[in-house]
C-alpha cells in the first residue's frame, strides 16, 4: 500500500515510516521540509495522489492556545478535503487521551476539534488516542520549574513509550480501519508528579518535584484520571522502568 505519513520526519512519524517500510509498504514521509504544508495546503494534493492511506502524526510548532487551534483546524480541513478528492481509503490521526475531557487546555481543545473534523469528514477513519510519551517528561519538568522546584499536578497518567505509539499507528494504518477511537497507554498508572520525579531522579537531576493541586498541565487542572485511558483501551508493553533501563 502507498501510505502517506504527514509529520513523517518527527518523533513518531519517522518510526512509523520505518516500520511500514520494513513490512513492504510504500511509506512516504511528508512535511514542510519536503514541500508539504498542511496549513496552507501547499503540496498536499500532489503527495496524496495514488495514496491508499493517510496518517497524520503532525504537531503544531506553537502550543499557544490560538496558534494550536489554528494549526489543527486548518491542517485537518485541508487534509480531509484533499484525502476525499484523492480517494484515500483510510485516514489515521494521532490524538491524545482525555482530549474531550479537559477543555480548559487550549492544546487539548484543539485536538478535540481535530478529532471532530476527522469524524465528520465522511472518510473511513481511525483515531489513535495516546497518553503522554515518556520522552516528554523532561520538557514537562522544565515547563513547570519555578525557582528550582518542579510543581506538577498529582492527577493520574499512564505514560507510554514513543516507540509503542509508533508501532500501534503503523499497525493501524496497515490494517482495517477502526471506524472510531482506539485508546492506548503504557502498562502502569502513575501520577504526573510521581512519573516526572522518577525520571529526574534516574537522570541525577536534583530538582525537587512537588505535587501541587494548583499546578496546571497545558493550562488545565488535573486532579483525577482524565489522562488515563478508559475501559477497553489497549495497554502497551514498555514500562517506565524498562524505558529508563534502555538508557533514556
Amino acid at each position: 500500500m502507498r501510505i502517506v505519513v504527514i509529520g513523517g520526519t518527527g518523533l513518531i512519524g519517522r518510526q512509523v515510516v520505518r516500520l511500514l517500510g520494513e513490512h513492504g509498504h510504500d511509506a512516504v514521509p511528508a512535511s514542510p521540509a519536503s514541500g508539504v504544508d498542511t496549513v496552507t495546503g501547499e503540496g498536499v494534493k500532489e503527495v496524496l495522489e495514488g495514496a491508499d492511506v493517510l496518517v497524520d502524526v503532525s504537531n503544531s510548532p506553537s502550543f499557544a492556545d490560538d496558534d494550536v487551534m489554528s494549526f489543527f483546524t486548518a491542517a485537518t480541513t485541508n487534509l480531509t478535503r484533499a484525502a476525499a478528492e484523492a480517494g484515500v481509503g483510510h485516514y489515521v490521526a494521532l490524538s491524545v487521551v482525555g482530549a474531550d475531557e479537559l477543555p480548559e487546555s487550549g492544546y487539548l481543545r484543539a485536538k478535540a476539534a481535530q478529532e471532530k473534523l476527522v469524524a465528520e469528514s465522511g472518510l473511513t477513519y481511525s483515531i489513535v488516542r495516546a497518553t503522554q510519551f515518556f520522552e516528554f517528561a523532561g520538557a514537562i519538568a522544565n515547563s513547570a520549574t519555578e525557582a528550582g522546584t518542579v510543581r506538577l499536578p498529582h492527577g493520574g497518567v499512564q505514560p507510554i513509550a514513543a516507540s509503542d505509539v509508533a508501532a500501534v499507528v503503523a499497525r493501524t494504518a496497515a490494517t482495517e480501519p477502526v471506524g472510531g477511537v482506539l485508546e492506548i497507554g503504557g502498562p502502569e498508572e502513575l501520577t504526573m508528579d510521581g512519573w516526572v520525579r522518577t525520571v529526574l531522579a534516574h537522570r541525577g537531576d536534583e530538582r525537587e518535584v512537588v505535587g501541587d493541586p494548583e499546578a496546571r498541565y497545558f493550562g488545565t487542572p488535573l486532579t483525577g484520571r482524565q489522562l488515563v485511558p478508559g475501559e477497553g483501551a489497549s495497554p502497551q508493553p514498555t514500562s517506565l522502568a524498562d524505558w529508563l533501563a534502555a538508557g533514556n
